[in-house]
C-alpha cells in the first residue's frame, strides 16, 4: 500500500544471485526491509517464473511442525492424511518452474533449513528467497546482507534542499511524513533536523515510518528533541503489522529474543563501544563472568549472524559495528544488570593500553598501522579521555592524551589534542613526570597551531620540571621546541643553537626519533645560513637512521628539508624528486600538514619554472586544507617567507582575475585530486596505446575505478558513474589495492597519476574532476618503491 524506495542496487543483486543460485538468503537487522525488497524484486522477475511466484510468511508460524502445512496452504494444495505432506508438495513442484519466498525464517532456522534442503532435491526448477536475521548455511545459498538506507554524511551539508530530499532514508522520511501530513516537504528551515532524525535512526526503514507516524501531532524539531529515548516514542505502527513491528522495542525486543544468554551479554557489553570494536576489543573488554574469553570469537561471530553487529572490513582488519538504535538497546540491558561502571573501567584501561602501545611503536615501521587503528578508534579512545578523567585516574587521562600526540596530528584534530592535555594539565598540578611531558608536547601542539606566547610558557614550565626531576631526555625535547619558537621569531642562529644542544642531548639519551626530528630542522636552518655541506649531512643522516628502522613518517619530513635544500640551491629536478617522495608517503598517511608542506614546496619549485598557474592551483589547494588543518608551515617558521614571496610572484605574473581563478580551481580539488595533481609533470612522449595496455597490472575496468578513485569519486559514483552495483565497486577497489600491494584509496590516486606522468599525460588545466588524462601504464619500479610502506598505510 505504501511505495518502494530506493534499493536498486540490491535488487540488482538479488536478481544476479538469482542467475547463479537457486537458494538466495537476504540477511539483516529487523525492520531493515527484508520483506519489501524480496517482494518487489519477485514482482520485478515474476515473468521468468511461468509456474508461480509465492510468498510465505512464517513470522506468526511458532510450531515447526506447522511448517510443511503452512506451504502445503500456500501453494493451495489439498492435505491428504494417507500421504506424507511433503509428498504432496513434492509431487506438485517436481516439474514446476517457481519462485517461492520464505519470510522471516530465524526463529524456525533448522527446520526451515531442513525443508529448504528438501525442497531444492525435489524440484530442480525451482528458485527459492529466504528472509532471515541470519542465513540457513547451507550449501548452495548465495547471501546477501541488507543494509538500512543510505543517510545523509558529512558530505550532506554541501547538499541542496533538493538533492538532499533525494537521499533514499530522507525521501522515505518524506513519503510516509506525507501520509500523514499532506504536503510535508524537505526545506532549508527543517532539513537539518530532518537529516539528523533519518541518522538518529540509523536509516532503518522501519524506525523511520515510526517516526513519521508521530508528525501527526509534533514538529520536525520536536521528535527530534524526543528520539533520544526513541523505544518509548516509536509506538504507534501500523495496527495491521506484526506485533513485532508495531514499536521499535518490540522489534528489538524480537532480536534479542534470538539470541543465545551468551549472546545477549557480548550484545549488552559491546555497547559501551562507541563507534565500533574488533576482536581484540571485544576478547579484553567484554569476556568473563559468563564469556569465556576463547568463546569470544564465536558470540561475535553468532551476533554477526543474527544481523546485531554489522562485520565492516578495513585494510587493518575485520571491525563491527553496532546500529545506534541497538547499541541503546544494549546499554538499556548493561544499566539494568548494573554492570557498567565496570565495563567502562575494562573500556578505559584497554585503550589506555591501544594509545600507549602506539606511541611506543610510533618510530617503527608499525607506525603506520597503528595511526591508521588509532583513526579508527577515534571515538573509543575519546570516550576513553572522559573515562579516565570523569572516573578514574587523572593522571592516567594525562599520560593518554600525551601519548596520542601524533593521532591529534594525522586527525587533524591539534586543537582537540590541546583541549585534552590542558583539561589534564588543570587536574594534575602537581610537579610529576606526566605533567612534564604534557607540557612538552603541549608545547609542540601550540607552535604548530601558531600559538607563540602559551609555547613558550609551556616551555618554560617543562624545563623547570625537567630539570627538578632530573628528566635529561624531556631537557632535550624542550630545547629542540625552543628552537622551533626562535625559527618563528627569525632568530635563525639562536635557533641553529638549541637545535644543536637538542641533538647532543638526544644522542646521549639513545632516542634515535628525537635525532632525526632535530637532524630534519637542523637541515633547514643550515640551509637557510647557507652552509649546505652542513645541511645536506643532518638531512641524510635523518634519512639513514629513519631506513635503519624501516621507519616512513619521520623520514618523509627529513626528504622534505632535503627537497627544499635542493631547490634553494638551483638543483630543480632533485627538488621535484624528493618532495614528491615525501608527498607520496605522506599523502598514503593522510597526512594534511605533511602533504601541505610539500605542496608549498611544489608550488615555490612551479615559480622557479615559471609555470605560474601550477603554482596558484597548489596554493589554493593549501588554503583548502589550511582551513581545517591550520598553516603547517608554522613549526617551521621561517619558510613562510618562501611562501610570501610565492605568493607575491604568483600575482604579479598571473594578475588578480587569474590568480584568483587559478587559486579558486585548486581549492576545489579533493584530497585524492591534489594528490594526483601534485604529483603530474612533464615527461617524453608516452609508448604506444598497445604497450600501455599489455604492461598495465589492471584490467580495463580497473583502470576506469582507478581514474575515478584519483578524481575523488566515492565508492556510491563509481558504481553509479559505470551503472555498477556499489558492492561490486568495492570489490573491484579491494581487489586493485590486492593487485597493487596497496592499503588506500590515497595510494590508488598517487599511483594513477605517476601512470598518467609516466603516459606523458597533459597537464590539468582545469577543476573539473573529468578533466582528461593520458592512458594509464604500469608503474615503474621506482613509482612502487614510493608507494611501499615499511608498516601499514593511512585509510
Amino acid at each position: 500500500m505504501t511505495s518502494f524506495v530506493g534499493r536498486r542496487q540490491e535488487m540488482a543483486e538479488v536478481k544476479s544471485l538469482l542467475s547463479k543460485s537457486r537458494l538466495v538468503t537476504l540477511t539483516g537487522f529487523g525492520g531493515v526491509g527484508k520483506t519489501r525488497l524480496a517482494s518487489q524484486t519477485a514482482q520485478d522477475v515474476q515473468r521468468a517464473f511461468p509456474d508461480g511466484v509465492w510468498f510465505v510468511d512464517l513470522s506468526a508460524l511458532d510450531d515447526p511442525d506447522l511448517l510443511v502445512p503452512t506451504l502445503l496452504e500456500t501453494l493451495q494444495l489439498e492435505e491428504r492424511s494417507s500421504r506424507p505432506s511433503m509428498a504432496a508438495v513434492a509431487e506438485h513442484l517436481a516439474d514446476k518452474k517457481a519462485l517461492l519466498i520464505l519470510d522471516n525464517c530465524e526463529h524456525l532456522l533448522h527446520d526451515c533449513a531442513v525443508l529448504v534442503e528438501d525442497l531444492l532435491v525435489i524440484a530442480d526448477g525451482l528458485r527459492i528467497i529466504i528472509t532471515s536475521r541470519e542465513p540457513l548455511r547451507i550449501h548452495g545459498e548465495r547471501t546477501l546482507v541488507v543494509h538500512p538506507l543510505p543517510v545523509p554524511d558529512g558530505e550532506g551539508e554541501r547538499l541542496s534542499t533538493e538533492a538532499l530530499a533525494e537521499v533514499d532514508a530522507v525521501r522515505l522520511f518524506v513519503e510516509r511524513t506525507d501520509a500523514v501530513l499532506p504536503g510535508f516537504s524537505v526545506t532549508d528551515d527543517n532539513r537539518d533536523a530532518v537529516v539528523q532524525i533519518c541518522r538518529r535512526l540509523d536509516g532503518i526503514p522501519l524506525a523511520i515510518e515510526l517516526a513519521a507516524v508521530r508528525l501527526r501531532a509534533l514538529s520536525v524539531q520536536q521528535l527530534l528533541d524526543r528520539l533520544e529515548d526513541r523505544f518509548k516514542m516509536l509506538t504507534t505502527g501500523s495496527r495491521t503489522a506484526a506485533l513485532r513491528q508495531q514499536t521499535l522495542r518490540a522489534l528489538v525486543d524480537w532480536s534479542y529474543g534470538l539470541c543465545t544468554e551468551p549472546e545477549r551479554l557480548l550484545w549488552a557489553r559491546a555497547s559501551v563501544f562507541s563507534g565500533g570494536l574488533d576482536l581484540e576489543a571485544a576478547e579484553a573488554v567484554c569476556s568473563g563472568d559468563g564469556i569465556a574469553r576463547e568463546d569470544v570469537v564465536d558470540v561475535v561471530s553468532g551476533l554477526v549472524e543474527k544481523s546485531v553487529l554489522v562485520r565492516e572490513e578495513y585494510p587493518v582488519g575485520v571491525r563491527y559495528r553496532l546500529l545506534d538504535t541497538v547499541r541503546q538497546y544494549g546499554r538499556d540491558r548493561l544499566a539494568e544488570s548494573g554492570g557498567q561502571a565496570e565495563l567502562r573501567r575494562r573500556h578505559r584501561e584497554f585503550y589506555r593500553a591501544v594509545a600507549h602501545q602506539a606511541y611506543a611503536l610510533i618510530f617503527t615501521g608499525a607506525q603506520l598501522e597503528w595511526q591508521r587503528r588509532l583513526r579508527l578508534e577515534h571515538a573509543n579512545l575519546r570516550a576513553a579521555l572522559h573515562a579516565c578523567f570523569d572516573d578514574g585516574d587523572a593522571e592516567d587521562g594525562l599520560r593518554m592524551a600525551t601519548d596520542l600526540l601524533y593521532h591529534w596530528k594525522t586527525m587533524h584534530q591539534i586543537g582537540e589534542g590541546r583541549r585534552w592535555l590542558e583539561d589534564g594539565l588543570a587536574k594534575v598540578t602537581a610537579p610529576c613526570e606526566s605533567r612534564a611531558w604534557a607540557l612538552c608536547y603541549g608545547s609542540w601542539m601550540a607552535i604548530i597551531m601558531g600559538h607563540i606566547p602559551a609555547a613558550t610558557a609551556m616551555i618554560d614550565e617543562a624545563r623547570e620540571l625537567g630539570e627538578m626531576l632530573e628528566l635529561p631526555s624531556l631537557r632535550a625535547y624542550v630545547a629542540l621546541f625552543s628552537g622551533m619558537t626562535a625559527v618563528y621569531r627569525g632568530e635563525i642562529d639562536t635557533a641553529t643553537g638549541l637545535y644543536e644542544e637538542a641533538l647532543a642531548g638526544h644522542r646521549a639519551a639513545g632516542d634515535e626519533r628525537g635525532q632525526v626530528l632535530t637532524l630534519t630542522r637542523l637541515c633547514l636552518t643550515y640551509g637557510r645560513k647557507r652552509d649546505v655541506e652542513r645541511a645536506a649531512a643532518a638531512g641524510e643522516e635523518a634519512v639513514r637512521i629513519c631506513d635503519a628502522r624501516g621507519e616512513g613518517w619521520h623520514r618523509a619530513y627529513a626528504v622534505m628539508a632535503l627537497g627544499v635544500l635542493a631547490w634553494r640551491e638551483g638543483d630543480i629536478a632533485r627538488a621535484i624528486d624528493l618532495e614528491k617522495e615525501s608527498l607520496r608517503f605522506n599523502g598514503t598517511m593522510e597526512d594534511w600538514l605533511g602533504v601541505g608542506i610539500n605542496l608549498d614546496v611544489l608550488a615555490w619549485i612551479s615559480v622557479a619554472e615559471r609555470d605560474h598557474a601550477r603554482a596558484a592551483r597548489l596554493i589554493g589547494a593549501l588554503w583548502a586544507m589550511w582551513r581545517t588543518s591550520g598553516r603547517p608551515l608554522l613549526q617551521f617558521g621561517h619558510l613562510l617567507v618562501y611562501h610570501d614571496e610565492c605568493e607575491a610572484s604568483i600575482h604579479q605574473a598571473l594578475g588578480e582575475p587569474a590568480f584568483r581563478a587559478a587559486l579558486d580551481q585548486g581549492a576545489r580539488l579533493s584530497f585524492e585530486e591534489v594528490l594526483a595533481y601534485a604529483m603530474q609533470e612533464r615527461a617524453p612522449a608516452a609508448p604506444d596505446e598497445g604497450a600501455r595496455c599489455t604492461s598495465s597490472p589492471l584490467t580495463r575496468r580497473e583502470m576506469e575505478i582507478a581514474r575515478l578513485v584519483a578524481q575523488g569519486a566515492s565508492n556510491k559514483d563509481i558504481a553509479t558513474t559505470l551503472v555498477i552495483a556499489r558492492r561490486t565497486a568495492e570489490g573491484h577497489i579491494e581487489h586493485m589495492l590486492s593487485k597493487l600491494g596497496f592499503h588506500s584509496r590515497a595510494q590508488i590516486a598517487v599511483w594513477m597519476a605517476e601512470q598518467d606522468r609516466l603516459a606523458g599525460a597533459h597537464e590539468f588545466e582545469g577543476p573539473s574532476p573529468a578533466a582528461p588524462r593520458g592512458p594509464a601504464v604500469a608503474g615503474s619500479p621506482e613509482a612502487r618503491r614510493g608507494a611501499r610502506q615499511p608498516g601499514r598505510a593511512a585509510r
